[in-house]
């Protein structure tokens, strides 16, 4: 029997943090909290999460800058606390600005306050769902295009077996994409196959994460041989010569 997911809540309202917290175990998962910045690093340090529910408006150490630190990595975070944690932002602020630089930081999806603590909850098993998919027989192999190996069981992508940091979002997109090679996707179906129906922002999103993937996949990001842009149109998959 699998253990239940670990949410680590990190908001300095302790009233939303116990409403979330009673939702959040009310459907099984373990719940920790924290109430700044400083204190969330404590915790990942001494305890692994399987999603981050992050406050952006933190005192001190806001949440933009926690995401950068855990995204990218220092001397103050262990190895568990970095890139491949799913974050949900939760956040007052509705500007288009705030959710693009969130996004591009590699949050996976934004609930504004004041919001549902169902509906949160409905987000949260969402973004687990595509952060852990299932490990049964009909499980996909690894995708292997030369150099490029993206395994979707282990949620891992390496080239010439080094290996790639990807959001939980970012392998998504790479794992659709690189699954039907050639194929052209456009922005909105793209949104549709991987941020699903529970997604209520524009396809601004899929240009932002596209940018953040090519940033860490590709040799010039600014000369992308994986994954292309079809203008006017949206993205494919492109295998190089010689590729499996």
């Amino acid at each position: 029997m699998s253990k239940s997911p670990i949410i680590c809540i990190v908001d300095d309202e302790a009233t939303l943090r116990e409403v979330v917290r009673r939702y959040l175990e009310h459907d099984g998962f373990q719940v920790i909290e924290a109430e700044t910045g400083p204190q969330a690093l404590q915790l990942l340090r001494e305890q692994p999460a399987d999603l981050i529910l992050l406050d952006i408006m933190l005192p001190g150490l806001d949440g933009f800058t926690l995401m950068r630190v855990l995204r990218h990595g220092s001397e103050v975070t262990e190895p568990h606390a970095g890139g491949g944690i799913p974050i949900i932002a939760l956040t007052s602020r509705s500007s288009e600005a705030d959710r693009i630089e969130g996004f591009a930081l590699g949050v996976d999806d934004y609930v504004l306050k004041p919001f549902s603590p169902r509906e949160l909850v409905a987000r949260v098993k969402a973004v687990l769902r595509r952060a852990r998919p299932g490990t049964t027989e009909d499980t996909p192999r690894p995708l292997v295009y030369g150099p490029l190996c993206i395994d979707p069981l282990q949620r891992r992508v390496s080239i010439h077996e080094r290996a790639i940091t990807l959001t939980a979002r970012e392998f998504d997109l790479l794992w659709l994409l690189a699954s039907y090679p050639r194929q052209v996707f456009t922005r909105d179906q793209l949104l549709d196959r991987v941020w699903g129906q529970e997604y209520y922002g524009d396809d601004s999103t899929v240009t932002v994460h596209i940018r953040r993937m090519r940033e860490k996949l590709e040799a010039d990001p600014s000369s992308p041989q994986y994954v292309q842009t079809v203008w006017g149109v949206g993205y494919k998959f492109e295998p190089q010569e010689g590729d499996s």
